[in-house]
């Protein structure tokens, strides 16, 4: 008798193998049957064969056609819940910010690659409160003022550089947008893309944005493997090498602040105020993170603020050559109010309101971060419309859906920057109708730069950048099609962040006498910015 229990245990071991799944598909059926609708899942595999490989976000905004502005997907055994309608976005990550704030578990890229150094990956709570926090200190409305001549000189250099090498234009746009952020962040200026620094900060977003593909890696489902032996793991092996390149780059940077002002302590200098410089004076007070951890602050700056700015201006390009009508009201309104004597500066943005609305109406006609930029995850259990979302499920503002919906932008892939015009908007506020669409949510109008306590912190800091450099261009040159080529406004990139595939255009100075401003605002440019030392090549 002392052995039946033994001979008993086979059976066991089938009988556990059998509830365990039926449990674990009653346990689905029931969270999927209570959550926001969506495309059917299979079991354990949910609704990754029904995902396309190429520009999701398309296949989003048919499914939120099919099944409401807040659907749910399954990524294996993880929800996903997709939102398309910016309302819908601002109760749940706006209203109950304290909820959905957080990020879902990135293994590979925030995990193995970065360490959880990035302040882009870390879940909400105290550790990221204190990045950016940090953060916080190199975008205040006082520093944004003292940014402003910087970011005037460099628009300045860059419509000279248009002037001589039209071509070069998106390369011209990378250059600004990358100076801008490096002054900002470091106190250095850059000079040329040749840049020894800028090559490395492209490849490191290029790498991580390679990472944070679903369903790339087996590690993202199975969280276990990251604990496999390198030597049984080479992907793993691949991954360290990269952050830790990374990280040894971030550290230079930081260096090389610090050796500035010790410098400039020597001689009785000063040194351009910047992020990094602010950050290490702090830290001289209070230390709350290591060295790794600090260099990241200053760094995350450049894939917040340089390549998404750099793309919308390319996406602004795109709008000039196929909507001809845009460029003519701009220049009419830059010709009566500033004249052909200079180029528009900050002091102009309140008198220059067709311009302005042109730089919104670039942010929405074609979002860069077109699945709303890296997920947010929610912390509690909730409910939304009697419908429940768990703790810990993945949430996509799909920026295409929301930015193109007809319900808030009539004719929404129509470049049209008068639906951004104070009039308009608040026309839309008192009576919504069809014609003028219903009112976002959002005082600006549109919610690219993202929502909450996750929304980019480098927003104001972008918005700035895009209207010098639109108000400068747009004043200078005339940008137009070429002859014979035809514009596909759809043809775009893969990835989180998105600009056009590239293209050719006309650009020209509209006379001899605009010439000559560039020319004389060029040489004033490079004075506001010797004091910025330039990275070598």
């Amino acid at each position: 008798m002392a052995t039946e229990p033994i001979l008993l245990l086979p059976y066991v071991w089938l009988s556990l193998l059998v509830i365990i799944p039926a449990a674990t598909l009653l346990h689905d059926a029931w969270i999927w049957y209570r959550m926001p609708p969506g495309p059917t899942p299979l079991p354990f595999i949910g609704n990754k064969h029904q995902l396309p490989k190429s520009q999701p976000w398309i296949q989003f905004q048919e499914w939120s056609n099919q099944y409401g502005p807040i659907f749910t997907i399954w990524i294996g055994r993880k929800p996903t819940v997709i939102i398309s309608d910016p309302v819908v976005a601002a109760e749940l990550m706006e209203k109950r910010s304290t909820k959905y704030s957080s990020r879902p578990r990135m293994v590979a890229m925030g995990e193995i690659l970065w360490d959880g150094a990035s302040i882009l990956v870390q879940p909400y709570g105290k550790e990221w409160s204190i990045r950016r926090k940090l953060l916080h200190q190199a975008m205040t409305p006082k520093a944004l003022r003292l940014y402003k001549p910087t970011q005037t000189a460099e628009a300045s250099r860059l419509c000279y550089q248009l002037l001589e090498t039209p071509n070069s234009w998106e390369k011209l746009l990378e250059r600004f947008t990358s100076s801008i952020v490096f002054a900002v962040a470091y106190g250095h200026r850059i000079d040329s893309l040749n840049a020894e620094v800028i090559r490395q900060r492209f490849k490191f977003m290029h790498y991580a944005s390679s990472l944070n593909v679903p369903g790339k890696y087996q590690v993202e489902s199975f969280p276990f493997l990251k604990h496999v032996p390198d030597v049984l793991a080479p992907w793993k092996v691949e991954m360290k090498r990269h952050g830790q390149e990374e990280a040894a780059a971030n550290m230079q940077l930081v260096d090389l602040v610090r050796s500035d002002i010790a410098r400039a302590n020597t001689r009785g200098e000063e040194i351009p105020e910047s992020l990094c410089k602010l950050l290490l004076e702090l830290r001289e007070k209070e230390s709350l993170l290591s060295d790794r951890d600090f260099s990241y602050i200053p760094a995350s700056l450049f894939g917040a603020g340089s390549d998404t700015t750099a793309s919308t201006l390319c996406s602004a390009f795109l709008a000039l050559v196929t909507h001809p009508g845009t460029l003519r009201a701009a220049h009419e309104e830059l010709d009566r109010v500033i004249g052909p004597d200079r180029t528009p500066i900050f002091e102009d943005e309140a008198s220059l309101p067709y311009v302005r609305a042109l730089v919104k109406e670039v942010l929405r006609w074609r979002p860069v971060a077109v699945l709303g930029g890296t997920p947010h995850a929610s912390t509690e259990n909730d409910h939304y419309e009697g419908y429940y979302i768990p703790a810990g499920t993945t949430i996509l503002g799909n920026s295409w859906a929301i930015n193109l919906n007809e319900d808030y932008y009539p004719n929404p892939h129509h470049f049209n920057p008068e639906r951004f015009l104070d009039t308009a908007l608040l026309e839309k506020a008192k009576n919504p109708t069809p014609e003028t669409g219903k009112a976002h949510p959002a005082k600006a109008g549109h919610s690219s730069f993202g929502w909450g306590r996750r929304i980019c912190p480098g927003a104001d800091l972008a918005a700035n950048s895009l209207f010098i450099a639109l108000a400068k261009i747009l004043w200078a040159f005339d940008i137009a099609p070429l002859k014979g080529v035809r514009y596909d406004t759809f043809a775009y990139t893969e990835g989180f962040n998105i600009r056009p595939r590239k293209f050719e255009c006309d650009i020209r100075i509209r006379s001899q006498a605009h010439e000559q401003v560039l020319v004389r605002e060029f040489a004033d440019a490079e004075r506001v910015m010797e004091r910025f030392a330039p990275f070598s090549e």
